[in-house]
């Protein structure tokens, strides 16, 4: 449930954007592709959200129809155009972005009302992000969503701090807190932790998020010094990234959420889970594109046995 927009990334690396002239066109928001790659990883994925009333937006139907995600729950919204979002690429790690979503998002116009609470309920995994929190009625519809999974095993919240959407980050940590006591997975990277928390060890950090309540597994992504995992039972993971050649790096944590949600639906212990979400991050950071460029599963075992994300990209 959350953001769902489209990407333009410039089709020439290592130029600001004022000197680009061509882009590809691909679907974005993070909720969106972290169902994509889940999807790519053979589960069944639905999508909530909203888009404009305009070619975009039919084309993020047609697009999210095509990676095999159910789209009955991403409707239009008449005020408010789909919005879009460029980035300029310089690898290896400096990607910024330039969000178009003013006055507002159609993602942000999602309202508890509206919500099929039952079909969320049901689901076996459901995931939220921060972003859903910065304005309502998305705010009130997303902890409505997540306070309806009480009971439930799999609950995801994804910390996502994007500054741009928040006038101050202690302006968010209520709202933050108030997901997290109803979210039973927490992921995030440093910089979100230390939003949510006000920790930034990475250890401390973890055990912050696992004392707000509901939570029971943390996950805190380090960036190039690799992930650790945490769970309530005292259970502990920490692996490294796998190298890669990087040509886009923001599509990196999608990969890795829908590989994470793959490996705890199929019973992993933490350690292959964390390496198969970050052979699928490596990927896909490796490649332009974030939603077309989630790996499948030959793919991430063919990164896995060669000790590298960059591996031909199969159509």
């Amino acid at each position: 449930m959350g953001r769902l927009g489209v990407d333009l990334y410039p089709l020439r690396s290592g130029v600001g954007l004022d000197r680009v002239e061509t882009f590809g066109r691909f679907l974005g928001g993070s909720p969106a592709n972290v169902a994509v790659a889940a999807a790519r990883l053979g589960r069944r994925t639905a999508l909530v959200s909203r888009t404009g009333a305009d070619p975009f937006g039919a084309a993020l139907h047609r697009d999210l129809r095509g990676f095999g995600v159910d789209d009955r729950w991403v409707t239009e919204v008449e005020a408010h155009p789909t919005p879009v979002t460029f980035c300029e690429l310089f690898p290896p790690d400096d990607f910024p972005l330039y969000f178009y979503r003013r006055p507002s998002a159609p993602d942000l116009e999602i309202h508890p009302h509206e919500l099929d609470l039952d079909a969320i309920r049901a689901a076996r995994v459901f995931w939220a992000t921060g972003t859903g929190l910065c304005a309502e009625p998305s705010r009130a519809a997303t902890l409505a969503a997540l306070r309806a999974r009480a009971g439930r095993e799999v609950t995801v919240l994804d910390l996502d701090w994007r500054p741009v959407f928040w006038t101050d980050p202690a302006e968010a940590r209520p709202y933050y807190a108030e997901a997290l006591r109803h979210a039973t997975v927490a992921v995030g990277n440093l910089d979100e932790c230390e939003v949510a928390t006000g920790e930034r060890e990475p250890h401390a950090a973890a055990r912050a998020l696992l004392a707000t309540g509901a939570v029971r597994l943390a996950v805190v992504k380090q960036g190039p010094k690799g992930v650790l995992a945490l769970a309530a039972d005292g259970t502990a993971a920490e692996v490294p990234p796998l190298p890669v050649e990087v040509v886009n790096g923001l599509g990196a944590g999608d990969a890795f959420g829908g590989a994470l949600v793959h490996g705890l639906l199929a019973g992993w212990d933490l350690e292959r889970t964390l390496r198969h979400a970050n052979a699928a991050g490596a990927i896909v950071a490796g490649r332009l594109a974030c939603s077309s460029a989630m790996p499948r599963e030959a793919e991430i075992a063919e990164a896995l046995a060669a000790g590298t994300g960059t591996i031909p990209e199969r159509g």
